[in-house]
């Protein structure tokens, strides 16, 4: 009998599926002339940019033909000047340096009152979430003073710490630490009963739960409050430096609108009122939306 040999032979596989099915070459490595590369990453460029950047700006670009078309209309600029002379007389003002001194002291003000008020509102809610009687004293602060416009504790901040800084601190604090509070305190409560369980089998608890479990879960929350408070404090300063005029010898941007309404310069009155808008634009979208992309939209708590 004869023995039948078998012999195996290997077929070693190719490392990569491109010496099988050969790579499609990509757009970017097709050969083109320097001007149409230029050209590409152009458009690209410009595609990379947010839709609704593009769209609020040709809001903006309609809003300011209409505010024109409405002075030219009224043709008195002591009653309502252009967007024209309102950018002229900011310029002005900006290039004698008289509007960026004021915004400067505005702002300066606006720091001290609003981080104050950010460290009451995380100290009274860490209390409302520690026990029974700082919810209560939550609930019933919240309730009394959230709804009182920060406008109407001038007269008693006059009274109590007389015409100075102590006034504007104090409408300050009073106008971020409610609604911040509320909306930490809800976030708080929004948190699952199973990251506090977590928290607790690690040994965490009171001020240490909040600031390592609570805080981070909540922090869509806080955001949103911030925000809010943000807003209450910026309009609360310049409506009270309205009021006070020249506070500390130095006054903000509120006195120079005041100041130029008392002189009749309306178009240096628009341009103090275009700068607290500008202020409000910049904090909003390159300081909090800033924050939002590093933070909740990067680990995925909320929506982009």
């Amino acid at each position: 009998m004869s023995s039948l040999s078998t012999k195996t032979v290997r077929i070693r596989a190719p490392r990569r599926a491109e010496r099988i099915f050969p790579r499609t070459p990509r757009v970017a490595e097709l050969p083109i002339d320097g001007k149409d590369n230029e050209a590409a990453s152009r458009r690209v460029r410009w595609r990379a940019v947010n839709p609704s950047v593009w769209r609020k700006l040709i809001i903006a670009i309609v809003l300011l033909v209409l505010w024109e078309i409405a002075a030219r209309w009224v043709d008195n600029d002591l009653l309502l000047p252009g967007a024209s002379a309102t950018a002229r007389a900011w310029w002005e003002s900006a290039a004698s340096g008289e509007l960026f001194a004021r915004t400067g002291t505005s702002l300066w003000m606006l720091l001290r009152g609003y981080g104050l008020g950010v460290l009451c509102a995380f100290a009274l809610t860490s209390l409302a979430m520690s026990s029974a009687v700082g919810r209560d004293l939550l609930s019933l602060l919240t309730g009394m003073f959230n709804p009182l416009p920060s406008i109407a504790l001038l007269p008693l901040a006059l009274l109590w710490f007389g015409l100075g800084t102590g006034s504007l601190l104090f409408v300050l604090v009073h106008a971020v630490l409610w609604p911040l509070s509320l909306s930490i305190y809800t976030g708080f409560e929004s948190v699952s009963p199973t990251l506090r369980m977590i928290g607790r089998n690690y040994g965490l608890s009171g001020l240490r739960q909040v600031a390592w479990i609570l805080t981070p879960a909540a922090l869509p929350s806080v955001l949103s409050g911030l925000r809010v408070g943000w807003a209450f404090a910026w309009r609360t300063l310049i409506a009270a430096e309205l009021v006070f005029g020249a506070n500390t010898g130095a006054g903000g941007l509120g006195w120079y609108i005041y100041q130029n309404r008392n002189e009749l310069y309306t178009d240096r009155v628009f341009a103090g009122l275009l700068t607290v808008i500008l202020i409000g634009l910049l904090v909003e979208h390159l300081v909090f939306d800033t924050l939002a992309r590093w933070t909740v939209r990067r680990w995925g708590m909320q929506n982009a």
